[in-house]
């Protein structure tokens, strides 16, 4: 393990003076300021051999280690780092996600930061990347990486998704375009993107495209996002000390009312219906829906189908009638994230509706 390890352990004479404290206020050669905020995940994970790239310990390598086992990125950027958490992403909470937040935001609004990273695991980085989407409010570069494969093994992939992060939130034509991901050489915006293979390093996919690719540290750019997001939100990680609860229950034959009852006497406010198809709901659980939209639950339809498309209003449900929300082509998980942020503003679901058209 030593062995294998080697390389992220030998700081560069530059990035540990980078590390050492805060940025001054110059730099001599002119490069953008950058911060890795590290979260863990598999970019921050350890096999115990070159051979296990799906068998491994996520959240072990500090960041410290990560910048050291990048020497290249010294090329692109003054970079220095701060340990956020260390945890595997499907471990993320709301508060998490709060403090990550809050986090971001203090750093963009310092002069001295032109860009800021984000290493976290891969199991839920699109929907930290559409949270802070929604809810930061600056056009300085943020940028959410991952890998699929830990830095010990064979091929890893992290090495080269960290230095292509660093390299687009150091690209001045990366900013205003929303918070991104970087994965497998391409850019995708944090709204759409989706974890839809897992082992594979092509695993982040978004279902109408990429924005771009970034090749040997230079973006290239073929479309932009279109939906409102950063300064052009109505949210605010400043304003937010909670994100309202919301559940999401799974649609499939044989269905029956009984998680939807569950999460709302949880105390859910919301439950996202992930509906076979575009969005249907089975006649078996169509009751019990409607009662809990009387009691004041936000009813809100998805789609499982994985890979593009999105949910029709008043196509496979009376919406209208029903007083329901759907989710537009939102995937579960995100749909959740939105209702989640939205949900601290309004109760109405003709908002509510809105919202989801316009994010």
């Amino acid at each position: 393990m030593t062995r294998l390890l080697t390389r992220s352990f030998v700081l560069s004479s530059v990035l540990a003076a980078s590390l050492a404290g805060a940025f001054p206020a110059a730099y001599a050669d002119g490069k953008p300021h950058v911060v890795i905020l590290a979260t863990g995940g598999t970019i921050a994970g350890a096999g115990a051999s070159v051979a296990n790239s799906a068998t491994y310990q996520a959240a072990k390598v500090p960041v410290d280690k990560l910048i050291a086992g990048v020497p290249e990125l010294a090329n692109v950027a003054e970079v220095r780092g701060e340990q956020v958490f260390q945890i595997a992403s499907e471990s993320f909470t709301n508060d998490n996600l709060l403090t990550l937040g809050k986090r971001v935001a203090a750093l963009a609004r310092q002069p001295d930061v032109d860009g800021i990273v984000i290493t976290h695991g891969t199991d839920t980085l699109e929907e930290t990347a559409y949270f802070l989407n929604l809810v930061l409010k600056t056009d300085k570069p943020v940028v959410v990486v991952g890998s699929m494969r830990p830095g010990t093994a064979m091929s890893a992939d992290g090495m080269l998704n960290l230095y292509n992060a660093v390299a687009v939130a150091a690209a001045k034509d990366a900013a205003g375009k929303g918070v991104l991901v970087t994965m497998n050489d391409e850019i995708h915006t944090g709204r759409d993107v989706s974890k839809s293979v897992n082992i594979k390093t092509e695993a982040f996919k978004s279902p109408w495209g990429p924005l771009g690719m970034i090749v040997e540290g230079k973006t290239y750019w073929f479309r932009a996002p279109a939906k409102r997001h950063t300064t052009g939100t109505e949210f605010d990680i400043d304003k937010l000390d909670k994100l309202a609860p919301v559940d999401i229950a799974y649609g499939y034959g044989n269905a029956t009312p009984t998680a939807y009852r569950a999460f709302a006497e949880g105390g859910a406010r919301a439950v996202i219906h992930a509906g076979t198809g575009n969005g249907s709901v089975s006649s078996a659980v169509v009751p019990a829906l409607q009662e809990l939209r009387s009691k004041g639950v936000q009813i809100i339809r998805s789609s499982r189908v994985v890979g593009g498309g999105f949910v029709l209003r008043n196509a496979e449900q009376p919406d209208d009638k029903y007083d329901w929300v759907v989710a537009h082509d939102l995937n579960p998980q995100k749909a959740r994230i939105l209702a989640s942020v939205a949900l601290t503003k309004t109760q109405d679901s003709k908002e509510l509706q809105r919202m989801f058209m316009e994010y």
